[in-house]
């Protein structure tokens, strides 16, 4: 089912590639994956949740997240 999804990097990945996650929004879930291994395992989180973890990286770095 991941294969189908629409993935996206941050703004804030640089072209050099490294340590990247790549994010897919499906129907009630946020799907997050290792951008070097895309046919790899993604966790999926309910809306939520990721929500939740993104308000905690923003408050903890002070940078807004994207």
């Amino acid at each position: 089912m991941t294969s189908r999804l629409a993935w996206y990097k941050s703004s804030y990945s640089g072209s050099e590639g490294g340590a990247c996650v790549e994010v897919a929004h499906a129907s009630g879930a946020v799907h997050v994956r290792d951008s070097k291994d895309p046919a790899g395992p993604s966790l999926a989180f309910t809306g939520e949740a990721w929500t939740a973890f993104v308000a905690f990286v923003a408050d903890s770095t002070g940078t807004p997240v994207e």
